[in-house]
């Protein structure tokens, strides 16, 4: 399972966790997804998307079928 944001496509970026020693191990930093199920009022159907937590203020604000379109036409769906 893919740690990758449907519709804005974030994943995991890389780094080091640095202690008190300033010892540097590699880590990696996740998006915060979460999967959640959309109402797509002009077909009448339930969609289930893993979209990051910016996504969904982004659907909130815009509405899913603006965000799906504006996907589709950058060709990422």
């Amino acid at each position: 399972m893919s740690r990758v944001c449907d519709l804005t496509g974030k994943k995991a970026l890389t780094g080091n966790n640095v202690s008190f020693s300033n010892r540097k191990t590699k880590r990696r930093f996740y998006p915060n997804l979460q999967e959640k199920r959309f109402f797509i009022p002009e077909t009448g159907e339930w969609i289930t998307l893993k979209v990051s937590t910016s996504a969904i203020r982004t659907i909130n604000k815009l509405g899913i079928t603006e965000c799906l379109n504006r996907v589709i036409k950058k060709g990422k769906l």
